[in-house]
């Protein structure tokens, strides 16, 4: 993988990150965040695919691996769902 397709596919994973967190309604962080919740969003919502039999929807191939974007949304969503369920859980509401 060259340094160009890891760059691309760290936009992409920003992106969904930076969309799954909007869907849920609450900010993880800035960019960096963004990207580790793209990630850690595929791979929630790869299993939760293959747990439900669900086949890739919409995957972007880059350099050779394969970025599932339609899940990492989704994954991404629940995941900073439930970040955010524990943040309030530990530290309360701010208002």
């Amino acid at each position: 993988m060259t340094l160009t397709e890891l760059l691309i596919l760290l936009v992409i994973a920003a992106i969904c990150g930076a969309v799954g967190q909007s869907l849920a309604g609450y900010d993880l962080g800035g960019c960096l965040v963004s990207i580790v919740v793209g990630f850690i969003g595929a791979y929630i919502g790869l299993w939760l695919a293959g747990k439900f039999g669900l086949p890739e929807i919409f995957a972007i191939r880059v350099g050779g691996k394969t970025f599932p974007i339609i899940w990492a949304v989704v994954g991404s969503a629940l995941f900073t769902l439930i970040i955010a369920l524990i943040r309030g859980a530990i530290f309360g509401r701010r208002i």
